[in-house]
């Protein structure tokens, strides 16, 4: 069974036992987390696709870690103008673990 699921302004395909990296969540390490945004659910040939949601489908998943992302590095320069700047940044993430596709 696999279910398409929205968090943090991002759609991803999961199933039960994945571990994916999404956009930081308000929840502590080891925390169970319930996503209501499920999209479509599937299994073998059967498709239920919401619209916009599918009704009474929920994904259970785990915190398993919080963390930053590689650094980005931003660099901007005119040239002649005697201007450089330089920027760097580390998107904030978390590790989830699906534990159960309901619906």
């Amino acid at each position: 069974m696999y279910a398409v699921i929205k968090t943090g302004g991002k759609q991803y395909r999961v199933a039960s036992g994945e571990k994916l990296k999404v956009e930081k969540l308000p929840a502590a390490v080891g925390d169970q987390v319930t996503i209501d945004d499920v999209l479509a659910v599937g299994e073998g040939e059967t498709v239920r696709i919401g619209a916009p949601k599918v009704d009474g489908a929920s994904v259970t998943v785990t915190v398993v870690s919080h963390g930053l992302g590689d650094k980005v590095r931003i660099f901007k320069m005119r040239r002649r103008k005697h201007f450089r700047k330089s920027q760097g940044h580390r998107q904030a993430f978390t590790e989830i673990q699906i534990t159960s596709i309901n619906g």
